[in-house]
């Protein structure tokens, strides 16, 4: 989320104050992947393509939430990232940030969620170009991003993990230990990883950038890096029935002897303040109800990735 924290551009450090609320603990083929993103975001278009680029909403005029409720359908922005939003071996959109969505848009009177599936580094200016209505793809937060878009309260956080070749031959299990081991390192398309391994030490040209974790999982078991850097619950599931990789345990990456806290919510963009407003209001029901945990636990969360932390904490 990750999603990708995963980031466009710039450092990613957050104060103590948020790292001691923050509560943290230490497959699917890509063809058909992308098979089915194809398909689906083909479909998820229909019904709606004639409104994908209306103007914004000013004062006065219908707002996007009124637009939405009109058309009964809502477009969003996946990566095709397990577990945070992706298309399932049956054509269905799923994952855990979609299954969130499909809850507060039905709540909120909109029936309909349709994927447009997209890279990860091109979710904000699909966004901004109004290619969809929100980004669900447990996006993390960060000042930088929320220069561009604007955040939902964020639904989860989340430690970083490896992946690494069987026995973890190197014993890579944080970014100091590739700069010091001279280790070859890989990451996702804009995630923030790149970032974390930065600001340890790692030459950012240094870095092997792959389309996502399915791509990082080859590049290891092929020996073209030593290690691909992601979030915890991306790193455990694309290892699962591999003969050749692992995944490392979860840790705590640091920039600038802060903790980097990963936490993901839906952006939107910034002149869509009545659908985020109405959007948060939802999902701080669903946290208080305990429904928020029930709705993501198929997808490997717990207790521990549940926070009270909101955007404006991580934006700041």
């Amino acid at each position: 989320m990750a999603p990708p924290q995963r980031n466009e551009t710039g450092k990613t450090g957050i104060g103590e104050s948020l790292g001691s609320r923050a509560r943290t603990r230490g497959g699917i083929s890509r063809r058909s992947l992308l098979a089915g993103l194809g398909a689906l975001g083909a479909a998820g278009t229909v019904g709606v393509a004639g409104c994908s680029r209306v103007a914004e909403t000013g004062e006065g005029s219908e707002s996007l939430l009124e637009r939405l409720r009109a058309q009964g359908t809502a477009r969003v922005g996946i990566a095709g990232e397990v577990p945070y939003g992706y298309i399932d071996r049956n054509g269905e959109l799923t994952g855990e940030a979609p299954e969130i969505a499909k809850v507060i848009f039905k709540r909120l009177g909109v029936e309909n969620v349709v994927p447009v599936p997209t890279e990860f580094g091109s979710l904000i200016p699909g966004l901004r170009s109004q290619q969809f209505d929100v980004v669900s793809a447990g996006m993390y937060i960060t000042p930088q991003r929320c220069e561009r878009v604007i955040f939902s309260d964020p639904e989860y956080v989340m430690l970083d993990a490896f992946i690494v070749r069987k026995g973890n031959p190197k014993g890579l299990n944080n970014y100091r230990d590739i700069v010091e081991k001279g280790a070859r390192m890989a990451s996702g398309t804009a995630y923030a990883e790149i970032d974390y391994a930065v600001a340890a030490g790692v030459p950012r040209d240094d870095i092997l950038v792959l389309p996502d974790q399915v791509a990082g999982l080859a590049a290891v078991e092929q020996g073209r890096v030593d290690v691909f850097a992601g979030t915890s619950l991306t790193v455990r599931q694309v290892v699962r029935g591999s003969a050749r990789a692992e995944a490392t345990e979860p840790f705590q990456p640091v920039v600038d002897g802060e903790p980097a806290i990963g936490a993901g919510g839906f952006a939107f963009r910034p002149t869509s303040t009545d659908l985020r407003d109405a959007f948060n209001r939802e999902l701080r029901k669903l946290k208080r109800s305990g429904e928020l945990l029930e709705i993501v636990k198929p997808f490997g969360f717990t207790e521990d990735e549940m926070t009270d932390l909101t955007a404006k904490e991580l934006c700041s």
